[in-house]
């Protein structure tokens, strides 16, 4: 067992620890603030702290883990043999040149998002004032690799001591957005389709379509599940079904719609499902309770999974919401605009309160990538999306890591600017697997 000291056990340094040991490395380990039991520890230990104990390895911390405030840092971003780190560390026959437990705790947490920042139009977090998009390693999953130069560290010095291979998982996220283009939306707002495609858009190559859709004679183009169903291969999806009323940004069908209920039933007999928080839930967050009760009117099961609609969500209030809605799980951690790594993190793991300074019982599951970021906000080819995919579960794979990533229902089909992107979607599911 690894033995690892500490001058002292913070909230922080305690959660650190939990995520690179327990979350990222999967390593039996032990804590002890004993100096002298530490040094007459005959196995694999590690200290951390301002001097080395013994002949242990060593951590020369920084002083982040020991506070207690918020305050603003100096993480001072370097790229070091090709690696990127966090707060530097300076010293004689040093082991780490940074502090990665520093490093780890300030991009899990999004500290920087505690800190005076501007947001975009839709109250987001702005993605270009993230030091991971600034210094341009956001595409890395950062804190796996920290966490991988620390178990390297631990059996070149201790071979005797084994530690559990990382195993790379593929997770398939599904955004129910508007389960279809033309059907079941009602009388009122089939009539105002067509007058929008008649009148204002003038599109008579919609008008028929919509018509033989609304007549049985094609099928509707967002009406993807099944196929999305028989590409996921037994490996159970998981969607997210937003049932907000509809709004500006909010436009599903209403989850009184029998075909909208009978189809949340069926996904959820051969994947997971999860709520899909409107847009305005940000402002208003009684509306959430309201959206998680109507699934589980749906599906007769507690909800436990969650993704903000539009990625909405401010830290910490709108995670302390959903952990007293009952939700365990969310999966909004990563940027609209940006593919990447928002918390430099691939794998699942524990959020942290920082204005309370402490770990609550929430599961992260960050995404790194998402079919609306790559041909809307990007702007890429099909071929230029693939390669990107491709470099993300390859940065992924190299680490052990979990890839998890967003698509939509409404995003395969080759209408409305997405010609090509469905073979992408097959590739990319192919080359995941």
């Amino acid at each position: 067992m690894l033995l690892i000291h500490v001058p002292k056990l913070t909230n922080r340094l305690g959660y650190t620890l939990n995520v690179v040991f327990n979350h990222l490395l999967h390593a039996e380990h032990s804590i002890t603030t004993d100096a002298q039991y530490f040094l007459q520890y005959g196995d694999a230990k590690l200290s951390y702290g301002q001097e080395r104990l013994g002949d242990s390895l060593f951590i020369k911390s920084h002083s982040l883990l020991f506070e207690t405030t918020i305050e603003e840092q100096e993480p001072r971003a370097e790229c070091i043999d090709g690696q990127w780190v966090l707060f530097p560390v300076y010293g004689r026959d040093l082991d780490f040149s940074f502090d990665p437990l520093a490093a780890t705790f300030y991009m899990v947490t999004r500290y920087e998002e505690y800190l005076p920042h501007h947001e975009d139009i839709h109250g987001r977090f702005l993605t270009q004032e993230s030091l991971a998009y600034q210094k341009g390693f956001i595409d890395q999953p950062v804190v796996d690799q920290w966490a991988q130069m620390i178990k390297k560290k631990i059996t070149e010095r201790y071979p005797n001591y084994e530690m559990t291979k990382q195993n790379y998982l593929f997770v398939q996220t599904v955004d129910i957005d508007a389960a279809w283009a033309y059907l079941h939306k009602g009388f009122y707002r089939s009539t105002m389709g067509f007058a929008r495609d008649i009148f204002a858009r003038r599109d008579f190559s919609e008008v028929v379509r919509r018509f033989r859709v609304l007549t049985h004679r094609e099928p509707d183009p967002f009406d993807s599940f099944d196929y999305i169903l028989q590409r996921a291969d037994g490996s159970h999806p998981i969607f997210f079904a937003l049932l907000a009323d509809y709004g500006t940004y909010d436009k599903p069908a209403s989850y009184l719609n029998r075909h909208m209920r009978e189809l949340v039933q069926h996904l959820d007999d051969y994947a997971k499902m999860g709520i899909h928080p409107g847009y305005n839930t940000l402002e208003q967050p009684q509306l959430a309770d309201t959206e998680i009760k109507r699934l589980e009117s749906i599906i007769h099961r507690p909800i436990i999974r969650s993704r903000f609609h539009f990625l909405r969500f401010h830290l910490p209030t709108s995670y302390r919401i959903l952990k007293r809605l009952g939700i365990n799980e969310d999966y909004s951690m990563g940027f609209a605009d940006s593919l990447g790594f928002r918390a430099g993190i691939s794998v699942s793991y524990p959020f942290y309160d920082l204005e309370r300074d402490h770990e609550i019982e929430l599961l992260i599951h960050p995404f790194c990538i998402m079919d609306t970021t790559l041909q809307k906000y990007m702007k890429l080819s099909p071929e230029e999306g693939l390669e990107q995919y491709k470099h993300l579960i390859d940065s992924i794979r190299a680490v052990g890591g979990t890839f998890c990533c967003i698509i939509h229902n409404q995003n395969l089909t080759d209408l409305y600017g997405w010609a090509g992107w469905r073979e992408v979607y097959e590739q990319m599911i192919e080359y995941a697997k």
